[in-house]
């Protein structure tokens, strides 16, 4: 079974420790849904953007952050 995950990322590319630690996603809506729900906190704690795998594929990304409540 697939495992999704998110990257988090400074705008540079740079990974960085999220403020909210996620869990490990059996499908892309899940990924998906965690976070719209979080990505504000993500943002307050640094995380400018983040990047979405499907096991070791990216699926697509970088995706900022901060364009998510324009």
């Amino acid at each position: 079974m697939a495992a999704w995950t998110w990257r988090f990322e400074k705008a540079d590319g740079a990974e960085v420790q999220p403020a909210v630690q996620p869990e490990e996603f059996t499908t892309q809506g899940d990924a998906e849904s965690w976070i719209g729900e979080h990505w504000k906190a993500l943002l307050e704690g640094g995380v400018e953007q983040v990047r979405l795998f499907e096991d070791a594929t990216e699926i697509y990304g970088p995706m900022s952050l901060s364009a998510a409540d324009a």
